[in-house]
């Protein structure tokens, strides 16, 4: 962009053409850049991952070249041998009531309140997943690429993606425990 022809504001200030506003996917005219730097870094990353795979490997990446919500990946046989689909809609439940309705999901809380909870359950996307079948272990892969800001970014970042997924990683503890 060129200074004095700026179309859009950052609003989180930000100050502009620092590399904390080039980095920042809030600012309008740095979301599309960002976002697709974003997924270039990830995939690169996905691929190293699968390429250090071996035969007998006993890590399997299950979303290897793009993100899933959860409810397609309970279909498959290893996921249900983890905790049936029941069990896990049961625990995630309970667990989404705790997490705040955003304002952008509210029409559809208050069209079905319990319909919601499980919706936003089953529609969580985490970035990839891995599974352990042998151990019946699931990890979940989320990718920040922000963490370099500053020296709390790393922890900050690492708490958000917990909060994120926290009702996948509860609700599986509850419905798969051992």
């Amino acid at each position: 962009m060129q200074k004095g022809t700026r179309t859009t504001r950052c609003e989180h200030n930000l100050p502009e053409e620092t590399y904390g506003h080039i980095n920042s996917a809030f600012c309008d005219g740095m979301a599309t850049t960002v976002t697709a730097a974003h997924h270039f870094i990830w995939r690169h990353l996905y691929g190293s991952i699968q390429a250090a795979q071996t035969p007998t490997s006993k890590l399997r990446i299950v979303t290897p070249d793009k993100e899933s919500s959860m409810s397609p990946l309970w279909q498959a046989e290893e996921f249900k041998q983890i905790c049936s689909r029941e069990s896990l809609t049961e625990k995630a439940a309970d667990i989404e009531k705790t997490i705040v309705v955003k304002e952008h999901e509210r029409a559809r809380y208050d069209f079905d309140p319990t319909m919601f909870y499980e919706n936003r359950f089953w529609n969580r996307r985490p970035h990839g997943i891995v599974i352990n079948k042998y151990h019946r272990t699931l990890y979940i892969l989320e990718f920040k690429r922000s963490s370099d800001r500053n020296k709390d970014f790393l922890w900050v970042k690492e708490d958000e993606a917990n909060e994120q997924h926290r009702s996948i990683i509860e609700a599986l503890r509850a419905a798969a425990p051992d």
